[in-house]
């Protein structure tokens, strides 16, 4: 195989199987715990003994490599640049670590900072950058030794909307002329949909789902991508449905008229969505239902937690497939 070729088990967190292939961004989504940032390290060799990595026909775990002999660059939440050294220095770290001579990282890193937009600031400490600047140093170092693998856990996390948003356009030119396979975790739809060429759902330490953005944004598998993706997907016997939050009606009484689903139970939460308001409604089985409603509406309901309604929605809005077998239960260890 000419990508990667990965089977992890790590005891009590993650036991997966990872499939890309070269040229491929593999966007790497689920909740809090699911054993995305356990995946990343599995393959960067971080967690010894973690399951089978090849690269490009090569086996990175029959011997198993050193993470220095691993071809990856990574890319960890906040940024972990070296404080004492200069942005170039930084990026010249890993080149140098491999045997570089010195003039000749020195120079790569210059060219890796200027692709990036942060020449300027070659000789600056992590400490005079600003998080979107540190952001792209650490990407220059990651990109500089010419990976064949590519690890970007949460590269936007704690950024400024407006940072996150020019930084994921540049990563997204960087990622268009990249050799090898690239793993990105991520908890932003926009990230995923974006970025990614494939997705990889985790829960549970255990792959849920996997198929394209397209795909698996439009038949989601979990609640976390639910969500994710801003739609209700609720399971009803052997198949799943999934509808958008606009087309949820609310009423104080049950409605009548043409075939609708409907659900009584009571505000749970009301949080702003662009001009609208999203209302969450759980009801008494504890299913939870979006609702996206105008302000006007909302006055006129009178919403606000815990006021008791109906959710309703056309059959004609509902997507109905097959639900895929839910992952063998949460890993074990031992």
């Amino acid at each position: 195989m000419s990508g990667l070729r990965a089977r992890l088990h790590v005891p009590g967190r993650l036991d997966a199987e990872v499939l890309a292939e070269t040229g491929d961004v593999l966007a790497v989504v689920g909740p809090n715990g699911a054993g995305k940032t356990t995946l990343l390290r599995s393959i960067a060799g971080l967690l010894p003994g973690s399951g089978d990595v090849e690269v490009a026909g090569r086996s990175w775990t029959h011997p198993p490599l050193l993470p220095r002999d691993r071809r990856v660059g990574y890319v960890v939440q906040g940024q972990a640049l070296f404080p004492h050294l200069s942005a170039r220095e930084n990026v010249a770290f890993g080149l140098r670590a491999r045997g570089a001579p010195a003039r000749e990282a020195r120079a790569r890193a210059e060219a890796e900072l200027e692709r990036l937009g942060v020449g300027h600031l070659a000789g600056r400490r992590p400490g005079a950058l600003s998080g979107g600047q540190a952001q792209r140093v650490a990407i220059a170092r990651a990109l500089a030794t010419d990976p064949d693998v590519l690890l970007l856990d949460e590269p936007f996390a704690g950024l400024d909307v407006g940072v996150a948003a020019a930084l994921r356009t540049e990563l997204a030119r960087h990622l268009a002329d990249f050799a090898g396979v690239a793993l990105l975790v991520t908890h932003d739809a926009v990230d995923a949909l974006t970025l990614g060429t494939r997705m990889l759902v985790l829960q549970d330490g255990r792959v849920a789902q996997s198929g394209t953005p397209v795909e698996v944004a439009a038949r989601p598998r979990t609640d976390h991508v639910a969500r994710l993706v801003g739609l209700n997907v609720l399971r009803d016997g052997e198949s799943l449905m999934a509808f958008r939050p606009s087309a949820v009606v609310l009423a104080p009484s049950e409605p009548v008229g043409s075939a609708r689903l409907r659900w009584r139970g009571r505000v749970e939460q009301l949080t702003p969505h662009g001009d609208e308001i999203r209302v969450q409604v759980l009801t008494p089985d504890g299913v939870r239902v979006l609702a996206d409603v105008t302000a006007a509406a909302a006055a006129e309901l009178r919403l606000a937690p815990d006021v008791a309604l109906w959710a309703a929605a056309k059959e004609t809005a509902v997507t109905r497939y097959p639900a895929a077998p839910a992952p063998r239960g949460p890993v074990q260890s031992g």
